[in-house]
């Protein structure tokens, strides 16, 4: 299936108020290669592995399968890993018929809020909320397997 997607860099804390729920999740992935990136994910108490295909031209849509997995596989898997493990708090904030997911990195990437909004297609629209800043939708050092091997702290 395909995941059509959009990301915004997040100006102030408001979103968390307006959010309906959140998580914890910790990320590796088994492979970074852009034409191919497996991800292992614990979201709280539940393990995923996600396969992603290669972006578009716009980096709004690819491919993406996702698996739910043990929570034991998930945690065996992880040390296989590559060096670089994603660590974030996940706020669902509803607005109008999407929701955001506003992540809030901590470790080596602290500092970062990026919020993603999934659409039906690139053209739709959708509310922005106060808090939205400037779009990274096509800038590869806001995808998380980059933010993996280049952490936002080193930049």
């Amino acid at each position: 299936m395909v995941e059509i997607e959009r990301k915004f860099l997040v100006t102030n804390r408001n979103f968390i108020s307006e959010s309906s729920e959140n998580f914890r999740i910790v990320q590796g992935y088994l492979n970074t290669n852009p034409e191919r990136t497996v991800r292992v994910r614990i979201k709280d108490n539940k393990g995923f592995l996600t396969i992603k295909g290669k972006g578009s031209d716009s980096g709004m849509s690819r491919f993406e399968w996702e698996k739910e997995i043990d929570i034991s596989e998930a945690e065996a898997l992880l040390p296989l890993c590559e060096k670089g493990a994603i660590d974030k708090i996940r706020y669902e904030v509803p607005m109008g018929k999407h929701t955001y997911e506003v992540d809030v990195f901590f470790g080596e990437n602290e500092g970062l809020i990026v919020a993603e909004i999934e659409l039906q297609s690139e053209n739709e629209s959708f509310e922005k909320p106060n808090w939205l800043g400037k779009e990274v939708t096509s800038d590869e050092r806001y995808y998380n397997a980059y933010l993996s091997n280049k952490p936002f702290k080193s930049w």
